[in-house]
């Protein structure tokens, strides 16, 4: 099969990224409660790894506390352990089959980790569209190898994947100001 150069797979394979990025600052910690704060944490139950919100609802229940309510009674030592066990700093106080989780301040340290975390998934985001740009400049250097492309075309497209890089790279590095100014924030 002959390559074929896709300006439009490109572009969505970088958004891709940034969606991925955007997810995970979702999820690190600011002073606020926020329901996707327990996005990543996965309950052992029926058997198998479930997302917590496939065995409970999440939700703020007030601007430093969350409620996570519980469908199946036998489920809550679960949850907690889970919730507990999943790095976030977060210990529950169960009442029933609601859980309650005090979202407590964050002291300067705690804010410069997160900072910290903070840059490390926005390069790792940077990294990933860096490597879809490679793959589209590969393909079109493949195309105009195998004379399926000419070299004024490649210059074109090469252009139009690094304006779509830099792009990318620039709400990559607008999504990780905004999120160091909110976690900054006292």
């Amino acid at each position: 099969m002959a390559a074929e150069f896709d300006l439009a797979d490109i572009k969505r394979r970088m958004q891709g990224a940034i969606a991925s990025l955007k997810h995970e600052l979702g999820g690190l910690r600011t002073g606020r409660a926020s329901a996707a704060l327990l996005e990543p944490v996965m309950v052992e139950a029926y058997g198998q790894a479930m997302p917590i919100n496939q065995v409970a609802t999440v939700s703020v229940s007030e601007a430093r506390a969350l409620a996570v309510q519980v469908w199946d009674k036998s489920m809550v030592g679960a949850v907690d352990r889970a919730i507990r066990d999943a790095n976030l700093g977060l210990s529950p106080t169960v009442e029933g089959q609601i859980l309650r989780i005090r979202i407590p301040e964050l002291n300067e340290q705690r804010r410069k980790e997160l900072a910290k975390i903070a840059h490390k998934y926005a390069e790792e985001s940077r990294v990933a569209v860096r490597h879809v740009r490679r793959d589209g400049m590969e393909v079109l250097k493949k195309l105009v190898k195998d004379k399926a492309m000419s070299e004024d075309d490649e210059k074109r497209h090469e252009a139009e994947v690094q304006k779509a890089t830099d792009s990318a790279i620039s709400e990559i590095d607008g999504a990780l100001a905004h999120k160091e100014k909110e976690i900054m924030q006292v």
